[in-house]
């Protein structure tokens, strides 16, 4: 739990949502293979390269059909005029793929691909997201978030803090039980059953899980 002074840990999760939010030229995310990325630095470095057109492009969205999930590289494919090998680029021609054909001003001292330079990454991309009703007892409040299903319930608290600076003022239960705030929801009994709900025609919203916060009587500084 972050106290005074402390910076906040973020689970390293993010919703797809969220990646889609950093689409702009001086906040770049993209994700591919599981993984999500900051490409900011890379668009600044190589800023009015025209090769930074497919990168743009796919701004805030997940690229992994750009790349062998075996190998982690860009797809390769073979050229039906020269039966050679190339990257399969269908944007076109990115940073860090080499010309078709030698090139004088071509130079590949640049280390590692971009794709695959750990430095970028930042976290990793949600398989499942889930929406939770949260209800303060206190105050009547409720509030939907939508959440990671790999997070825990301290991840999740982070995420509520937006709507309550005191979230770790709360005990957190769920049908009567107090919940393991370092398991995540599935750990702590509350499956998801939005496929379930799906399969007999049900509107999830109407059948949405409600965690219920009762206040300690302390007002714990986050």
């Amino acid at each position: 739990m972050a106290m005074a002074g402390r910076p906040m840990l973020h689970s390293r999760y993010y919703t797809s949502g969220e990646v889609a939010a950093h689409s702009t030229l001086g906040d770049l995310w993209l994700s591919y293979l599981g993984k999500v990325y900051d490409l900011s630095p890379l668009v600044e470095q190589f800023k009015g390269d025209i090769l930074l057109k497919p990168i743009l492009e796919a701004a805030g969205q997940d690229i992994s059909h750009w790349f062998d999930e075996k190998t982690k590289d860009v797809r390769i494919e073979i050229n039906q005029f020269t039966n050679c090998q190339r990257y399969h680029t269908p944007r076109g021609r990115f940073i860090h793929i080499p010309p078709p054909l030698p090139q004088s001003d071509w130079f590949n001292d640049f280390g590692q691909p971009w794709w695959q330079d750990p430095k970028y990454e930042v976290g990793f991309l949600s398989v499942k997201t889930r929406q939770i009703r949260i209800i303060n007892t206190l105050t009547s409040q409720e509030q939907v978030i939508e959440v990671c299903s790999e997070e825990t319930m301290n991840d999740i608290l982070e995420r509520y803090l937006a709507y309550n600076a005191h979230a770790a003022s709360y005990t957190w239960k769920y049908n009567g039980e107090v919940l393991h705030m370092e398991r995540t929801l599935a750990e702590n009994g509350i499956e998801d059953e939005d496929e379930t709900l799906d399969s007999l025609d049900m509107e999830p919203d109407d059948f949405r899980q409600s965690i219920l916060l009762y206040f300690n009587d302390d007002l714990t500084e986050l």
